[in-house]
């Protein structure tokens, strides 16, 4: 089998030597076949390019651009596949090896890429080298092939992107009405996938990526791919961590999750690679973007406060709302509906604007409220929120606990002094965190959970202290635990007040989770217990 690597030349030199001659050093020469396009060079790499003998090389007479000049070198391509490649980049050890591996594990995979140490899309990864010795290093003990490390994707950035050549036979080349350069991977990517094909980015190769601009993305080119495709794809292949980061279900266990206003899905198709057993839906109100996203979900084109839900009543362990209340025009009774939906233990898990923010506060003093294109202000929220309002609304809802984290940007040392300024008005510190607080997290459970009373839980760990029915005590602790009706630091703190051989029981029970298989909560319960002095070195050693 043989890959056609293509590059795309514009001045450079330096750059594009260093990447052709790690090619041939880290990739076998039976394996491969090197096109090299030069759009107008000027700086002696065409002379350069041209006294290679392994090269075929196209040179251009004028600029033709990023879609052109790919598709120049995919014309000629005579490999099985075909991989563009950056002429800023250097290739590792092991890096087409793995994405060859990645690529034809499934039939249904139609193009794959690495991780890097700088690009946008979540493909890039933390690195701690300095030069490209120590990099090759790095990527020497990170490229070993691991199929648990790879994940399906939305788009990929067309830095290094390996394709199957038939799948380019079919879906057709870079549509070069992205020209000069800009969003020309977003529209070969959702290509792909609309053919029925995955796209995977192999976080078991690494590749070093110098992140130059020799084609700078121009903003007409993100208004053409919207007037193409009819959604934006910077907003509609974003990826939720911070709402990803709020589920707590075990990882093996199947789930249920709706995701409303999922866009193209990003959010909702990492779920499905955290969690290989969940079963996913969602509601968005562009019908394009609902279209790309239905080829992993059960996706419903609709306005989520104009449409009856197909499921039934307590079926989803999580309902996502993702920057959506806002748009609404009642999220109040949004909320309240939505709670049928989920499971006694079942969440929602939403992200909402604080338009109590500085910012916000700023510009009202100055008589301002300028709505904007994104951000607090834009121009297409309905309502705004407070962390007050937002705690009203949701135990208006009669939802149970209710969790709320505080995302932030960066403030400068007159941003600072303002805050501070308003908190003094206020005559209350503890006001100053809204202030500075530019978008609230929400984990909300459907219903309150009923507590172990202490007297109750020491009862328990007493039994399996003093090994009476010492497994099934255990048992039933892990059930508490899973049910949550206890947490591991109500466990410690049992322990601490009512047991007297405090360590040795909490190592049973420590040792009894991980052999039935519920490390989280072994790792909970060692980890309270360091807090409190109960476990040492020769604890773990033992």
């Amino acid at each position: 089998m043989k890959t056609s690597i293509i590059i795309l030349t514009y001045n450079q030199l330096d750059f594009t030597q260093k990447c052709i001659e790690s090619i041939r050093q880290f990739t076998r020469a039976d394996q491969y076949e090197l096109i090299v396009v030069d759009n107008q060079s000027n700086d002696g790499t065409v002379e350069w390019l041209q006294q290679q003998a392994d090269l075929s090389v196209v040179v251009n007479d004028q600029n033709c651009g990023l879609p052109a000049g790919y598709n120049q070198g995919m014309a000629l391509a005579q490999g099985d596949n075909v991989l563009l490649l950056k002429n800023d980049t250097v290739v590792t050890a092991g890096w087409l090896d793995n994405l060859l591996t990645c690529l034809y594990s499934q039939e249904k995979i139609g193009a794959v890429g690495p991780v890097t140490n700088s690009c946008a899309n979540y493909q890039a990864i933390w690195v701690n080298y300095q030069n490209l010795v120590e990099m090759q290093g790095f990527a020497q003990n990170h490229n070993h092939s691991d199929p648990n490390t790879w994940e399906e994707r939305l788009k990929l950035v067309g830095y290094c992107i390996l394709i199957k050549k038939e799948v380019l036979t079919k879906v057709g080349l870079f549509d070069e009405a992205f020209s000069p350069s800009g969003f020309e991977d977003d529209d070969l990517s959702l290509r792909i996938r609309l053919a029925g094909y995955k796209l995977m980015v192999c976080k078991d190769t690494f590749i070093h990526h110098f992140a130059l601009t020799s084609y700078m993305p121009g903003a007409e080119n993100r208004h053409k791919f919207i007037a193409k495709w009819g959604f934006d794809p910077t907003y509609s292949a974003l990826i939720r961590h911070d709402i990803i980061n709020l589920m707590d279900k075990p990882k093996d266990q199947p789930i249920k999750v709706l995701d409303i206003g999922c866009a193209c899905g990003g959010t909702l198709l990492q779920i499905k690679n955290l969690y290989k057993q969940a079963e996913l839906a969602g509601i968005e109100f562009n019908e394009q973007a609902a279209t790309s996203a239905k080829s992993f979900a059960n996706v419903l084109a609709a306005d989520i406060e104009k449409t009856t839900l197909p499921y039934p009543q307590g079926y989803f362990d999580y309902i996502i709302l993702a920057d959506v209340l806002e748009h609404l025009q009642d999220p109040w009774q949004a909320v309240a509906n939505l709670k049928a939906y989920l499971k006694s233990d079942g969440k929602v898990l939403a992200s909402i604007p604080n338009v109590m923010h500085f910012t916000v506060v700023r510009s009202l003093l100055f008589g301002n409220w300028r709505y904007e294109d994104a951000g607090i202000l834009d121009r297409t929220h309905l309502r705004f929120f407070t962390l007050h309002e937002i705690e009203k609304m949701f135990a208006g809802a009669a939802y149970g606990a209710r969790n709320y984290h505080s995302l932030f940007i960066y403030e400068s040392a007159d941003d600072k002094a303002f805050i501070q300024r308003l908190t003094s008005i206020t005559g209350n510190e503890q006001m100053a965190e809204q202030f500075r607080v530019y978008q609230y997290l929400v984990k909300a459970d459907k219903e309150e959970i009923p507590q172990m009373s202490l007297r109750k839980l020491i009862f328990l760990l007493r039994r399996i202290e003093q090994k009476i029915d010492e497994m099934e005590s255990l048992q039933q602790l892990i059930g508490h635990l899973n049910a949550r009706y206890v947490t591991p630091a109500q466990v410690v703190q049992a322990a601490m007040q009512g047991l007297i051989k405090k360590e040795q029981t909490l190592l049973t029970i420590t040792l009894g989770c991980y052999h039935i298989g519920h490390t989280q909560f072994a790792s909970a319960i060692l980890e309270q217990a360091g807090k409190h002095q109960l476990i040492g070195g020769n604890f773990l050693l033992r």
